[in-house]
């Protein structure tokens, strides 16, 4: 089996390397071939691999290169984890926003449209090589903003393109710990968007333990997403909220935190991803030590802006235990090889789980998988707020793939003044005009 990662050079591939190579890996992968842009990238990356695959039980052959078709020809499983623009690109979408009063992250709000913007012609020139040269390979998204990158994927491979995001995939972890069930005996509804979605029942053998979770103020605590907001919130809502969701729910608390932190989420990372890129290409023989540490400082202070500041860079430990989705992805590819049916949340088309968007719109949902393809299960109903705020974000997402599609900047203005985080169609003006000046990328959207 080949696999294929777009985007190889990533930080995050030596996760991906050990998954695939330890002993108990639920498939087995012959060759890792690595893509990227940068040369420089993939050696330090290569440098890391290197060193794990010394101690690896089952390593796969290792392969690296620049060109697209080389990469993707041939491939079972193609993942993409490109980062158009790199850091440099998400701190321009994070500081056009800030200077405006807006909310500045890399996926909620106008800094996603602009990450988005500059990446969809990208993502649709991939997906077509991968159409002409790997028709039968499966497609598995990482890339951000998910939900519409995944979209635009599909409208060229159809079904064999599934998003999958390590969100959920946490809260779960931490609900089920916190209920003390099993993945054998538990039973779940989480419904939404990708980094906009609900965790609203969580059985065990077919009784309902969520209002008793919520109740309980020592279970709340091990969840993440509770204290970031608040018990008192999560109990009106009746669920479990994605963390993402406090960008939505405490919109002006995020901002006002943001703006006060001496950097952004994208300017801290970007100084400490560069310093491990150079001390790899310095030191080789040290670049898995080196890695490892970084990787601890990068999990540490995940989304460090939404807690206060005295408690920013003490996550606690259980929250970045485990990892999360390269063994999801594992067991996904696993499940669509033959390797028997698993559960999990995934970013797949609509086909009705949510009769108010279109069937076309992806949506994050519970879904089986086995080597038959995907099976989404029915979710209960939607209403309320909570379907009022996924059709708003939605319909600012599908705008954004029009604008791309037809290279139309009043569509992308549109499409930024639709979303629930701007609150002023000139605003919206002011930021697709400034992320055209400040960002190559978007500018050439509209070429």
């Amino acid at each position: 089996m080949k696999l294929t990662i777009i985007g190889g050079g990533g930080f995050r591939v030596p996760q991906i390397f050990d998954a695939v190579s330890s002993a108990d890996a639920p498939t087995r992968v012959d060759e890792l071939c690595l893509h990227d842009v940068s040369t420089e990238r993939l050696a330090a990356i290569r440098a890391v691999l290197e060193s794990q695959a010394d101690s690896a039980a089952r390593p796969p052959k290792l392969t690296y290169t620049t060109n697209l078709d080389d990469a993707v020809s041939g491939a079972d499983f193609v993942f993409s984890a490109m980062r158009v623009g790199g850091l440099e690109g998400r701190i321009a979408d994070e500081r056009v926003a800030l200077d405006l009063g807006v909310l500045g992250q890399e996926t909620i709000g106008p800094g996603g449209l602009s990450y988005a913007l500059r990446t969809l012609p990208a993502v649709r020139h991939l997906a077509r090589r991968i159409a002409e040269l790997a028709p039968e390979a499966w497609v598995i998204n990482f890339t951000n903003p998910a939900g519409i990158v995944t979209e635009t994927m599909q409208a060229e491979l159809g079904d064999r393109v599934v998003g999958i995001c390590d969100t959920p995939i946490g809260l779960m972890r931490r609900a089920v710990r916190a209920v003390g069930g099993d993945a054998a005996s538990v039973s779940f509804d989480y419904v939404g968007l990708n980094h906009l979605g609900w965790l609203r029942s969580i059985t065990v053998g077919g009784v309902e333990k969520l209002p008793d979770l919520l109740a309980d103020d020592d279970a709340l605590y091990g969840i993440e997403e509770a204290r970031l907001m608040g018990f008192d919130w999560v109990r009106s809502l009746g669920a479990l909220p994605n963390e993402y969701l406090f960008y939505y729910y405490f919109q002006a608390e995020a901002t006002a935190r943001i703006r006060e932190s001496v950097q952004t989420r994208g300017e801290f990372l970007l100084a400490q991803q560069s310093g491990f890129y150079q001390d790899a290409a310095a030191e080789p023989a040290d670049a898995f030590a080196t890695w490892e540490r970084t990787k601890f400082e990068r999990e540490a202070s995940y989304m460090a802006e939404s807690r206060p500041e005295e408690e920013r860079d003490n996550r606690e430990a259980s929250d970045i235990e485990g990892g999360g989705y390269q063994a999801v992805a594992l067991a996904l590819m696993a499940a669509l090889s033959g390797g028997g049916s698993s559960t999990m949340i995934l970013n797949v088309a609509n086909r009705g789980a949510v009769p108010q968007l279109s069937d076309n719109a992806v949506v994050e949902i519970p879904c089986t998988v086995d080597a038959s393809g995907l099976h989404p299960h029915r979710v209960a109903p939607v209403t309320g707020d909570m379907i009022g705020l996924m059709q708003q974000v939605k319909a600012a997402e599908q705008l954004t793939i029009a604008a791309s599609a037809r290279r139309d900047p009043s569509l992308a203005w549109r499409a930024i003044a639709a979303h629930p985080i701007v609150d002023s169609v000139a605003t919206a003006k002011r930021l697709l005009e400034r992320y055209r000046e400040a960002i190559p990328g978007v500018a050439r959207a509209f070429d």
